[in-house]
Formats: structure tokens, sequence, C-alpha cells
């Protein structure tokens, strides 16, 4: 009667890099969405904080109303893992939110650290985009 072996460290092996970046991608990507949802509370909670920011800018009060719904839907869009789609919409809608953020500070002329700021959210947005994406094509 043969016996079949497996050898467990060949086969916790087999895959390090996949979960390597599954880790990350979770790890960034739930850190991402849960810095997003308090953002968007913020926005919802309508602090003087954020009413000095969009007065400042030009927009509206109310905008903090919208801007804080779209980023709380899109926390959870991102973190969601069925509808691929809404989670590519969600990217987007945060990539447009932080270029437009960027571009309002520069043009009422505000300093580098107001227009390097949303910059830097897109750098990390962009960042759990890639890990996405890597991750993705190594299942």
């Amino acid at each position: 009667m043969r016996t079949l072996e497996i050898n467990t460290a060949s086969v916790a092996l087999a895959r390090p890099k996949a979960t390597r970046l599954a880790i990350g991608y979770w790890a960034a990507t739930l850190l991402f969405a849960a810095l997003m949802l308090l953002d968007g509370i913020a926005g919802l909670s309508m602090t003087d904080d954020g009413k000095q920011a969009m007065a400042m800018l030009g927009y509206p009060a109310y905008i903090m109303t919208i801007l804080g719904v779209a980023k709380i839907l899109g926390a959870v869009a991102l973190v969601q893992t069925r509808f691929v789609t809404l989670k590519e919409w969600a990217y987007a809608g945060f990539a447009f939110n932080f270029l437009g953020a960027s571009a309002s500070w520069f043009m009422v002329g505000q300093g580098a650290v107001y227009v390097g700021f949303p910059l830097v959210a897109f750098a990390l947005l962009m960042g759990t985009y890639v890990l996405w994406k890597k991750w993705n094509r190594s299942n």
C-alpha cells in the first residue's frame, strides 16, 4: 500500500506572493476606507472647520453633505468584493475628489500643504488600486 506524503512546508510556500499581495491590499484598503468613512461622517456633521474650508474655496456648505454621502458610499464600495464595476467607479470618484480638491486649493492661492495633501491621498488611493489589480491577476 502506497501512502501520499505532503510536504506542508512546500504547500505553505507555494503562493507567498499572492498572500503578501492580499495582506498588503486589504491592510491599505481597509485603512483608506476607514479614513474616507470618517471624513464622510465629518462632512455630514458639518463641522466648523469644514464649513470654513468650503467658504475659503468658494463652495456652499451643503457640498459637505453631498461629498460626505459620496465618501461613505465609496468606502463601502472599496471593501465589497462582489461588484467589480462599482469598485472601479469608487476609485474613479475618489480620484476626481482628490484631484479636484488639490486644484481648488491651488486656484484660491493656498500653499503647498493645502495643495499637496489631496495629492498624497490620491497617491495612497492609487497604491491601493495597483495592489488590487496585482492581487486580482495573481488569483
